[in-house]
């Protein structure tokens, strides 16, 4: 009878976590499904209480499409999202066995350079950036927008520290073989990593994605506006257009939705080990 008291309880227990968590996944969740069926609501239907629209129709997303540069920004956001995560993860990963695995000389103190400048807002660097844009011709340009995200310090970072994590033996065993240190690095370090390179994909679609300071800053025309840049002009000219405002909002999380979907197994693998390794 104590041994059933014991398992009813934890029932119970795990039965309590369950609909906590439960409670605060619908939450944080709750405003994007206001968000998405909003999308689909007339002007006269944004102060419903209801949350659901009396009909589904598709005027909103024809307006943006149509009547916005929604389209162009959408391609600036993913040329520079996809540019910018294949440079990350070649130079972050690369530099990151380079640190973990290489000797050389002032090693460790370059691993402490580069980590003191996560130190370092992104606001204090917004000046010698452009400065650097200008000397270089760089504004109005996908190079301009992209080039603070080619190689970042925490993807070296925390490269780095699952790179520690690889036993020596097996990239001795190699070397041994006949694999040049290219090879070492391509076909028996980098698979060894993939938790960490799918949080770093990511982390830098996230962020690169979500970027508005910079780009803001560093897009002249309005050809070359990201998404956030775009819907952020787009709000103000059409200000109190909720309705609107929440279908450019939908559209633009979409692409973070489907790559989450896609990594998701290896993110939360990635973030559980990014702490013990090394």
């Amino acid at each position: 009878m104590a041994v059933l008291n014991v398992r009813q309880r934890r029932v119970l227990q795990q039965s309590a976590l369950y609909v906590c968590l439960t409670l605060g996944a619908l939450a944080m969740i709750f405003p994007l499904i206001w968000m998405f069926f909003t999308s689909f609501k007339t002007p006269w239907e944004i102060y419903d209480v209801n949350i659901l629209p009396q009909s589904f129709q598709l005027e909103n997303y024809q307006y943006l499409m149509k009547n916005t540069g929604f389209l162009r920004w959408l391609w600036v956001s993913s040329v520079v999202v996809v540019c910018t995560t294949i440079s990350v993860l070649v130079f972050d990963s690369l530099v990151g066995y380079t640190l973990a695995k290489l000797e050389f000389r002032f090693k460790n103190v370059i691993f402490m350079a580069i980590l003191a400048t996560l130190m370092v807002p992104t606001e204090m660097l917004i000046i010698p950036w452009y400065i650097m844009s200008v000397d270089f011709g760089l504004r109005d340009t996908y190079l301009g927008i992209m080039f603070p995200g080619l190689i970042t310090a925490f993807g070296i970072f925390l490269t780095r520290q699952f790179y520690e994590g690889v036993p020596d033996d097996l990239l001795d065993a190699a070397r041994i073989d006949g694999l040049n240190e290219l090879g070492v690095y391509l076909r028996i370090a980098l698979p060894q990593v993939k938790p960490a390179l799918s949080a770093l994909v990511i982390f830098n679609f996230l962020g690169n994605w979500n970027a508005f300071l910079w780009p803001l800053i560093v897009a002249q025309s309005p050809r070359m506006r990201t998404i956030p840049v775009g819907i952020s002009f787009f709000s103000n000219e059409v200000t109190t257009a909720w309705h609107l405002i929440m279908t450019a909002s939908t559209c633009a999380i979409v692409p973070v939705l489907i790559v989450f979907v896609i990594f998701q197994k290896h993110i939360i693998k990635g973030v559980q080990l990014s702490g013990l390794k090394g």
